[in-house]
């Protein structure tokens, strides 16, 4: 293992947004069993040092890896073209509209019904963003356009938050 290696390359897979969630939690075990600080205990402490950081490292891959908005934006940030989300907040007026019209409808949600509404058609917007950002990198190989849709997805998974919270709150007393 090099501590220099990608994501893709640590966890032994392409480095494309599709990707098997099962694959990356088996091998993501794997790697921490070969891994563990525990394994080099007879070795003395400057080995379980750095088995420790390798398995500090191998977390912070699985993150990045398992989490779909986080590996598209690693992607865009392998092939030279950061999201840089909180200096770069210009967004196009249509979607920006939308995330407009999303929060009064948020805000004058009263109902049960409403709120799952609304979750509904986020769930929706998530899920096609994520398919636009898969083909723009996977197929096209467009990551500067695939930023764009990453930052999309920061928006759309805030507001899913938001609207997750609210739906919490109606549901305790």
């Amino acid at each position: 293992m090099n501590l220099q290696s990608t994501d893709f390359e640590l966890f032994e897979l392409a480095p494309q947004f599709a990707q098997e969630g099962a694959l990356i939690d088996a091998r993501w075990k794997d790697l921490q069993r070969q891994a563990h600080p525990d394994k080099f205990s007879a070795q003395g402490a400057a080995a379980q040092r750095v088995a420790m950081q390798w398995s500090v490292r191998i977390n912070e891959a699985y993150r990045r890896l398992k989490d779909p908005l986080k590996r598209a934006a690693y992607l865009c940030e392998l092939h030279a073209e950061p999201v840089n989300a909180e200096n770069n907040t210009a967004m196009a007026g249509s979607f920006l509209m939308q995330q407009m019209q999303w929060r009064e409808e948020l805000d004058e949600a009263s109902t049960l019904e409403e709120l799952e509404r609304l979750a509904t058609q986020v769930a929706a917007e998530r899920l096609a963003l994520l398919q636009q950002c898969g083909q723009l990198l996977d197929q096209q190989h467009d990551y500067k356009s695939a930023v764009q849709q990453v930052r999309a997805l920061m928006f759309v998974e805030r507001f899913a938050s938001d609207v997750q919270h609210r739906l919490d709150q109606m549901d305790t007393p």
